[in-house]
């Protein structure tokens, strides 16, 4: 449990943090444009849709180590047949 609430403030207080970000970004990208440099644009846009992925794979990932392992307690509590020939 301490644990968990450690995590949950740590996301928080680093959270807090992140959303100056968006105007950094904008700035460079308006400032380097201007200039002629488009290439940033599209290391911008790749940054953007690694941010969108990672939570969804995480989610996932957790996901499916919570139900091997759910399946595999499962199997553990199934008493164990026996199988006779007739």
């Amino acid at each position: 449990m301490k644990k968990t609430i450690m995590a949950f403030v740590f996301v928080m207080l680093t959270a807090f943090g992140s959303y100056a970000q968006c105007a950094m970004c904008r700035a460079t990208l308006e400032n380097n444009v201007s200039n002629g440099d488009i290439g940033i644009g599209a290391s911008l846009n790749f940054g953007i849709l690694y941010l969108f992925v990672m939570p969804y794979l995480i989610i996932g990932v957790v996901g499916y180590l919570w139900y091997r392992n759910s399946k595999a307690n499962a199997n553990k509590q199934q008493p164990r047949q026996r199988h006779t020939s007739w």
